[in-house]
């Protein structure tokens, strides 16, 4: 216990990464009479507070530190690991009306997507605070040129804005099939392009399938080279 302890300063809702709801607890109050008084006052104040020290997305993930898988929380603890804000993101072709964004088949590689086999590496979690989908035309199909394509608003691609985007990790839906017009942030100032921010925001464990789909009623009207990004958004734990 004195090890978890000595782990948790940095974060608020310190107690959920602990398993406790509050200073009861022989073994916990053994761990605290150990330490010195500096150090025992300090991890009692992380214990008692309520998060609001934290801000964006990361006091979103200090919200959900209960969802988190025993192994993930017990490093989170002892500071084997941390948080980190991120983007895991991925790079397909629009070569028919159903677009799988993350396959199992998929290779990590820089420009094109930053995670292998759909899944997040061991150790890693990522709470979804938001989801941006853009889309693109490269001047071909080789891998530089689709890296070094712009990807811009989905307004300029009237069949994409008009299909629907889903969202499930281990079949657990996290955005049901849906309008991808809420992509359409063009004229909203307070949010980047193509950028959806999730009012419910959902955790995706370490090993588990991520399935991000775009499902198209027509391709009228889109180039045979159009690609599509996305990016979930969130905090993440790592390293």
């Amino acid at each position: 216990m004195l090890e978890l302890l000595e782990g948790i300063e940095e974060y608020n809702n310190a107690g959920a990464l602990l398993g406790i709801d509050g200073l009861d607890g022989e073994e916990l109050l053994g761990a605290l009479k150990r330490m010195n008084p500096v150090k025992r006052q300090r991890t009692i104040n992380k214990l008692a507070s309520t998060g609001g020290g934290s801000r964006g997305s990361r006091a979103e993930m200090e919200k959900h530190f209960s969802e988190l898988p025993p192994h993930i929380k017990d490093a989170l603890a002892k500071g084997d690991l941390r948080l980190a804000d991120t983007i895991i993101y991925s790079i397909k072709a629009v070569n028919s009306k159903t677009v799988k964004l993350f396959e199992t088949q998929d290779v990590k590689e820089v420009g094109l997507r930053n995670i292998s086999n759909a899944k997040l590496p061991k150790n890693q979690a990522l709470l979804v605070s938001g989801i941006i989908l853009l889309a693109g035309i490269p001047a071909d199909n080789s891998s530089d040129k689709i890296i070094g394509a712009k990807y811009d608003k989905l307004e300029d691609f009237a069949a994409i804005a008009n299909g629907e985007f889903s969202l499930k990790a281990n079949k657990k839906v996290i955005m049901p099939e849906s309008s991808i017009s809420m992509f359409k942030t063009l004229n909203m100032h307070n949010l980047p392009i193509g950028y959806y921010k999730l009012a419910n925001p959902r955790m995706i464990h370490d090993d588990i399938l991520i399935e991000a789909t775009v499902d198209l009623g027509s391709m009228e009207g889109l180039d045979p080279k159009t690609y599509l990004y996305v990016g979930l958004h969130g905090t993440i734990t790592t390293p």
